[in-house]
């Protein structure tokens, strides 16, 4: 019989975890030191958060502020931000200044890293810089901080006497990552056929404080006390490693379950028995000491291991891991000491169906660390995947095979209040050491990474030679690299996506280096490299030494991408339509057992997801489609269409033009119509997706080739089949004007290089001398092609040209080889995006569903998501963000198709559906009976 060590029925207890820090400085001497030299304080600056849109926690709460300024004279001031959980009101109410120039601050502190380039020179920082281990990824931050002479002060080096921390969120991370742990485990249960309590669960930032979360955790535990867990998975065995803060908060969330405490040596003998009970979990708590055991044969002996890692192994695998449902790591780790369980022993355990071990909450996150085979932290966002240790690979598929893994990296930020709390009790005491010039504080002292004077403190010189190895950001050590081709406009949200996970880099190679180097500052693991992609022993040899391509360059050149991908063995991605050239290849994209993925964009990319979706769903279910519209556009948002257009560009404009020389191909109510590219844009009809706005579109190529491979059957069976792109009114009937009158020629001119004027181009396509009538020639133009134009119409030509300045003789063009070149350009000067002004993607399908019984039905599913002001265009995250799922696809094995092949699979378009979502672009499906 096991031993009876503890049981707690589940009972709500009020959280000790906000316990106060003891205040190293009374009032007295703080007003003292105040009255002393009110002058001789430096200023202390507050950062606001940029890392992620989940950071909200803050250094320092208003109450301490209110005492630095009040107490003792300090100015403080605050960058201001919307998304702090302390809004900017409370600290101007504390007495601080609120401020977006931090540079006239002192000390500047923040929670997590500093953007390279905001970086102020010959300032005091704190925040939690990840520098200290040798992070070859953070290097660069920390050259960048040596070269403007910044005095670094890491958080996680505060250390007091004892060498304990004193400034820390770990218990915060324990209880934020058990919360989220148990919300995982209820859906990984779910995947493999069983209901369970966990599934009332959320993650840690649904709930309002820790006392609303602990809650829910015993409302959990009365279900599981009543009604059971499944009898199937055997007693649900509960592991933590670690004695310390993680563990603790980890376990202080934990005990609101029914729970009944085992030892390690017990722990095996759990499952002989059949004395366990499906109304609780069992728990054990695991410690060096339990699963460490030295080479030589003698006992384990703590300050022993300290001194002599390397004579000890880890029997983890053996001793604990079979026995595990849940494991909660909580342990440090550091390259010195053996790991809790290595990719080989897991795989060994896998193999000889042994492993039970349902989910890993690594709550410290130490990438290919204590468990080597965790490559990677998750996020908020997505804050769980899969790794089989049969096959060694990672994936998304809850339902496959495999543990889940959870590895959020700053799990703490999902208890914003509470963590800030905790946390500037403990830092205030230190922050006024600083506002006092006491730089030579044994804690500061100790936790100095980087002096003043540019250089690394004594005692951390050991970081040196990986600063001079990687501090440039020339070399980047990664276990899955990208090849970007491009930097353009989409590229952007591509690049950071990829690169949230530390394992990864992205190599930037352009033609571009003004535009590659701006997408790579301040973006670890992403080196620059210069490229022709014509130069194909250039191309060849880069190709060769990553993992994935992606393809951002014109679609003329993915072929010759592909042939490169193809002689090297690797995989590919674009955002483009698959071309002639690009099918052609696909018999020898299979024979060499790789994947093209190409169309996954916004349009294509996005529409065909959504579409597909629908489309299989109406099978699955006996139904039929009748009818398919899809519209979609890239447009400024309706505060920014203010120009006569109602356009700008968050895109190639040369692309944008082209477009408009399409032929088109499609069904519209029974007939097939077939619209010559000369007439594109007479071809517009009005698009009635939202009520508020005024929408217009034209047809988008062949709309027909879909019918096939949406897999629709045959297109007699089809009433519509359209796809269109959308655009404000009045954009269509403008263009079609400027296409007339010439501005759309793109036949080689050697006299547009230099000393031409717009004025003298457009009386040149018009055939009039300088001064003449504008309007009346535009109307002779369009007369000679058959069109009579009404006076309103060219009242708005006229106007728009005007707008443009195209008529101005000041006006220079810009030099060009045709004249298509040049519009493009001017164009693209003209409508170009204000720093205050944003974008808008608009997409929109209807679907016409007839089911078994005769019954029919219309769905609509509709986009429209917006750019942020200062940050990513819509345009670039609804292109961006697909290929970029596309790329982490091919890179950690889930899409089985070979060839060249589009999204519009199953086991493409679910996964990415789900991450898409996860990145808050999603659709809104309304479903009407007829």
């Amino acid at each position: 019989m096991l031993a009876f060590r503890s049981q707690s029925h589940a009972r709500l207890r009020h959280p000790q975890c906000l316990h106060q820090c003891q205040r190293k400085f009374s009032k007295t001497a703080m007003v003292a030191a105040s009255a002393t030299s009110t002058s001789a304080r430096l200023s202390i600056g507050i950062r606001a958060e940029q890392k992620n849109r989940w950071e909200r926690r803050v250094p320092l709460m208003p109450e301490h502020v209110e005492r630095l300024v009040k107490e003792t004279g300090t100015k403080v001031y605050v960058q201001p931000s919307t998304k702090r959980v302390v809004p900017d009101e409370k600290y101007r109410q504390a007495g601080a200044i609120i401020a977006e120039d931090l540079s006239v601050a002192d000390v500047i502190v923040g929670v997590k890293e500093v953007p390279i380039e905001q970086l102020i020179a010959d300032k005091t920082y704190l925040f939690f810089s990840h520098t200290h281990k040798g992070q070859k990824y953070n290097m660069p931050l920390l050259q960048a901080v040596l070269d403007k002479r910044i005095r670094l002060i890491d958080y996680e080096l505060m250390t007091d006497d004892t060498k304990r921390r004193v400034v820390q969120f770990s218990r915060f991370a324990g209880y934020a990552g058990m919360i989220d742990s148990m919300h995982g485990l209820g859906h990984r249960l779910l995947a493999l056929g069983y209901g369970n309590p966990f599934l009332a669960i959320g993650m840690s930032y649904m709930y309002r404080t820790l006392a609303d979360a602990r809650l829910d955790v015993t409302r959990t535990g009365q279900v599981i006390m009543d009604d059971g867990l499944p009898r199937q998975m055997g007693p649900m065995s509960f592991v933590f490693t670690g004695d310390g803060h993680v563990a603790r908060g980890a376990m202080h969330v934990f005990k609101c379950l029914p729970h009944e405490w085992v030892s390690p040596d017990e722990l095996r003998d759990l499952y002989k028995t059949q004395s366990w009970s499906h109304h609780r979990v069992y728990a054990c708590q695991v410690t060096a000491s339990d699963y460490l055991v030295r080479k030589d044969g003698w006992k384990f002996n703590r300050d022993h291991y300290r001194e002599h890692p390397e004579h000890y192994m880890s029997i983890f695998h053996e001793k604990i891991a079979p026995y595990t449902n849940v494991l909660v790591n909580g342990i440090f780790w550091d390259e010195k000491y053996p790991r809790l369980l290595t990719s080989e022993q897991a795989t060994q355990l896998a193999n000889e169906h042994r492993l039970r071990m349902l989910s890993i909450a690594d709550v410290s996150c130490d990438i290919n660390g204590s468990l080597e085979f965790m490559s990677h932290s998750s996020t908020i966002d997505s804050p769980f995947y899969m790794y089989d240790p049969a096959t060694r690979t990672t994936h998304d598929n809850m339902e496959g095979a495999g543990i889940q893994i959870m590895s959020i990296d700053n799990l703490p930020t999902e208890l914003p209040l509470e963590a800030s709390e905790y946390f500037s009790n403990a830092l205030f005491p230190y922050v006024n050491q600083l506002a006092m010039g006491n730089v030579d504080h044994p804690v500061l002292k100790r936790a100095t990474i980087a002096t003043a004077d540019g250089k690394l403190a004594p005692a951390r010189s050991n970081l040196q030679p990986i600063l001079n190895e990687y501090g440039k950001g020339a070399k980047v050590t990664a276990s899955q690299n990208v090849l970007l081709l491009g930097s353009g406009f989409v590229a952007a949200p591509l690049v950071d996506y990829l690169l949230r996970a530390p394992h990864r880099s992205v190599t930037i190679a352009s033609n571009s280096a003004e535009e590659a180097t701006r997408l790579a500052n301040g973006r670890a693991n992403a080196p620059v490299t210069g490229l022709n992609v014509a130069d194909k022993e250039a191309l060849a040899g880069l190709v060769a030494k990553h993992d994935v391509v992606v393809s951002f360059v014109p679609a003329t050149l993915h072929p010759t991408v592909a042939e490169a991908c193809i002689n090297e063995g690797k995989n590919m991605v674009t955002a483009s339509y698959i071309s002639p050239a690009m099918q052609a290849l696909n018999d020898r994209v299979k024979r060499a057992n790789l994947t093209i993925l190409n169309e996954v964009g916004l349009d294509p990319g996005i529409d065909h997801l959504t579409a597909m979706q629908l489309f299989d769903e109406v099978k699955e279910k006996g139904g039929k489609i009748t009818s398919f519209v899809s519209w979609c556009g890239g447009l400024p948002a309706p505060e920014a269409s203010n120009n006569p257009l109602g356009y700008k560009f968050s895109w190639s404009p040369k692309g944008v033009l082209l477009a408009g020389l399409n032929s088109a191909h499609f069904k519209r109510d029974g007939e097939i119509i077939q619209v010559p590219g000369s007439q594109l844009f007479e071809s517009r009809t009005t698009a009635s997706i939202a009520k508020g706005f005024a929408l217009e579109g034209i047809p988008n190529r062949d709309s027909l080739k879909y019918v096939d491979l949406y897999n629709l059957g045959d297109i007699s069976d089809l009433d519509t089949m359209f796809r269109g792109t959308l655009r404000y009114t009045g954009y269509c009937d403008l263009m079609a004007t400027f296409r007339d009158i010439g501005l759309f020629n793109d036949v080689e001119r050697t006299d547009l290089k230099s000393g031409v004027s717009w004025a003298d181009l457009t009386n040149e396509l018009l055939g009039i001398d300088a001064g003449s009538d504008v309007r009346t020639a535009i109307a002779n133009v369009l007369a000679s092609k058959g069109k009579s134009p009404s006076e309103a119409h060219l009242d708005t030509v006229v106007s728009a040209l005007q707008w443009l300045e195209m008529l101005s003789p000041h006006t220079p063009l810009h030099p060009s080889s045709t004249i298509l070149d040049a519009f493009c350009a001017h164009l693209q000067k003209r409508l170009v995006y204000a720093p205050t002004e944003r974008d808008m993607v608009a997409m929109h399908h209807e679907f016409g569903i007839k089911w078994r019984d005769g019954s029919r039905e219309k769905r609509t599913s509709t986009l429209f998501a917006y750019g942020e002001v200062g940050g990513y265009t819509a345009m670039a995250k609804t292109v961006g963000l697909p290929a970029a799922i596309g790329a982490e696809m091919l890179l950690d094995g889930q899409l089985r198709g070979k060839g060249v092949i589009a999204p519009m699979t199953k086991e493409i378009y679910e996964p990415m559906l789900r991450k898409l979502e996860n990145e808050n672009i999603r659709f809104v499906e309304q479903t009407f009976r007829l």
